[in-house]
């Protein structure tokens, strides 16, 4: 049986790359940003990483619907969304307290975002905002506007990703990525 250099068999160049999906989420009632990016590594001894992004949005909810409907909504479209991007490790955005009655909404989407990621045995991590900031601007108040430049930056991106939500989003992705 031939013996192949790894550099001129294509079937062994692509054992030797790792490749991992990340799905970033900003969690929310009215609108939960996702943002799913792959992050490809060579185990060779010239250590060499790339980083994509595959998909970004939202998943919304409207404030006319009764709350049971609008978290069996966020329930549905999560599930769905993980069923199609099958992520290999979900990261989250904590909560921030800022007004009691938002925090308390978002608490209970993010229970629902718990809830489908338990179902799908997905492993999750969490970061802070300034966890987040501090990844990909070098500071941990930095403003939105420089993490959202950061996210086109990292990500070869012409032009910032719209809405917000979805830029955070996969700014938490990337935070998982450069915490790797």
């Amino acid at each position: 049986m031939p013996v192949f250099p790894v550099k001129q068999h294509p079937a062994l160049l692509t054992q030797n790359l790792m490749e991992k999906r990340i799905l970033g989420l900003d969690p929310g009632l009215a609108i939960l940003g996702f943002g799913l990016i792959t992050c490809k590594s060579s185990q060779s001894q010239i250590q060499e990483s790339s980083v994509n992004m595959l998909d970004f949005g939202v998943i919304s909810t409207s404030a006319k619907m009764e709350m049971g409907q609008r978290l069996c909504t966020l329930f549905d479209d999560l599930h769905t969304l993980i069923g199609e991007l099958k992520p290999d490790l979900v990261a989250i955005e904590k909560l921030f307290f800022y007004r009691m009655s938002s925090t308390i909404l978002v608490a209970q989407a993010r229970g629902v975002l718990m809830l489908v990621l338990a179902q799908h045995h997905l492993p999750y991590v969490e970061f802070t905002p300034a966890q987040i900031k501090l990844a990909l601007t070098g500071y941990g108040n930095a403003e939105k506007s420089e993490v959202q430049e950061a996210v086109a930056r990292e990500l070869n991106l012409d032009e910032i990703p719209k809405p917000d939500d979805a830029s955070d989003a996969l700014a938490v992705a990337l935070t998982a990525w450069f915490q790797a």
